[in-house]
């Protein structure tokens, strides 16, 4: 029973990081095509819905934490997850005034080339029960470029959002109301914002630890 159960969850977070890297190349492809041919202000409209599906579908890795169908700490997890579907629901889906900008394109480049090769190494892992060493060395090399780029994106695209936060009130709930209870969406972004300033470094070192350990471990086999 135990082996069934282990084929099953392999087949399964195979066909999972698969599906979401197809996702992801597709983001990809359509922001460097629309990048090329239409420009920057365009990007966020072609790429909308597999973007919206791609990252969302993220929401699956905090379960499987949970769960115990991989290993990954939900310390780490989570809060990169949960500033990601921030970004792409509470900023770029809710203020349409935030699309145009350049760094709309840096920061869907940046996820895309990211998460290509985080799912092609787990889907690659998962399958065959191991990754080679180049794609190794990529999942855990990439992020120091593309980790900057992409926060530096996010922090960029909620400074820019704030006025029209701030203006339209919009997720706010106001006093007097039947529950008692106000919550200014304004300031949850602000807060959101004053977090990146501990937490960024936080995840990156701990990124820099786990690319030591996984490039040494790779070595000695």
């Amino acid at each position: 029973m135990a082996g069934y159960l282990s084929v099953l969850r392999r087949v399964y977070l195979t066909l999972y990081n698969w599906t979401v890297f197809a996702g992801w190349l597709q983001v990809l492809y359509l922001a460097l095509k629309t990048l090329r041919d239409l420009g920057h202000e365009h990007v966020y409209n072609a790429v909308e819905r597999p973007l919206l599906l791609a990252q969302t579908a993220a929401v699956f890795e905090i379960i499987h934490g949970l769960v115990g169908l991989v290993r990954s700490p939900i310390t780490a997890t989570l809060p990169q997850i949960g500033s990601r579907l921030f970004l792409t629901w509470g900023i770029l889906w809710s203020f349409p005034e935030t699309r145009n900008h350049i760094l709309v394109s840096s920061l869907i480049i940046s996820w895309s080339l990211t998460e290509i090769v985080r799912y092609s190494f787990f889907g690659t892992k998962e399958a065959f029960g191991f990754a080679p060493s180049w794609i190794l060395w990529l999942r855990y090399s990439t992020f120091l470029l593309l980790y900057p780029t992409g926060i530096t994106s996010e922090v960029g695209l909620i400074y820019l959002a704030l006025p029209y936060i701030k203006k339209s009130e919009l997720y706010s709930l106001r006093m007097p109301n039947k529950w008692n209870f106000s919550f200014d969406y304004f300031y949850a972004a602000v807060l959101g914002l004053a977090i990146y300033v501990p937490g960024s470094p936080h995840m990156y070192t701990y990124m820099l630890r786990q690319r030591k350990k996984a490039l040494s471990k790779s070595k000695k086999e």
